[in-house]
């Protein structure tokens, strides 16, 4: 697997554009500063710079803007999903990023493994839960669920954000399994 993904990040063969435009390789940079290396998802998009940048407007919106959701939240939720849906991709990215907002080495393993089991907030487990029903079986969510989230004190706005990030994650995580994206080895020892 490692060696798949220093050559290629998915298992098509699609190059990324080269020479990367300008603001692109700006961008690639900033991670590499940030990170030391660039998202493979990053570079699996990279082969159509217009895709590229949807998914990262996408990403950057319902995972760093402002929300009265938390960027660890977030980041549990995107776990969460991709558990249920067995990304390997996402769980070894979104894990890395639950144990450093976290603090805790073990965390998004929990959450990865079953959220059940982890040390969550009541308003963090009703989080989950809606979004692993929405992951399950979206179809059977009514008033009663929203309610739920309110009673634990998320805005409608929280729950919109809440429903963005699960389905985000439900629509890449696909994708990336589909692919075979492979995570960067960096993730796995990140925030142990």
């Amino acid at each position: 697997m490692t060696d798949i993904a220093e050559r290629r990040p998915t298992a098509l063969d699609l190059p990324q554009v080269d020479p990367l435009p300008e603001e692109t390789q700006r961008y690639f940079d900033i991670c590499t500063e940030k990170l030391g290396f660039v998202p493979n998802v990053l570079r699996a998009y990279a082969f159509d710079i217009d895709k590229l940048n949807a998914f990262t407007a996408m990403y950057n919106d319902l995972m760093l803007a402002p929300s009265g959701l938390t960027k660890l939240e977030r980041e549990m939720i995107a776990v969460a999903v991709s558990a249920e849906n067995r990304c390997f991709y996402c769980l070894v990215a979104h894990g890395a990023a639950v144990r450093q907002l976290s603090g805790d080495p073990t965390l998004g393993e929990m959450i990865a493994m079953n959220y059940r089991v982890a040390p969550l907030t009541p308003r963090q487990r009703a989080m989950l839960d809606f979004a692993v029903t929405m992951t399950k079986a979206s179809a059977t969510i009514e008033e009663a669920d929203r309610q739920v989230l309110r009673d634990h004190g998320l805005s409608d706005r929280d729950i919109f954000d809440l429903a963005a990030v699960a389905g985000f994650f439900n629509m890449t995580n696909r994708v990336a399994s589909a692919i075979a994206m492979a995570p960067n080895p960096d993730y796995h020892g990140q925030a142990r």
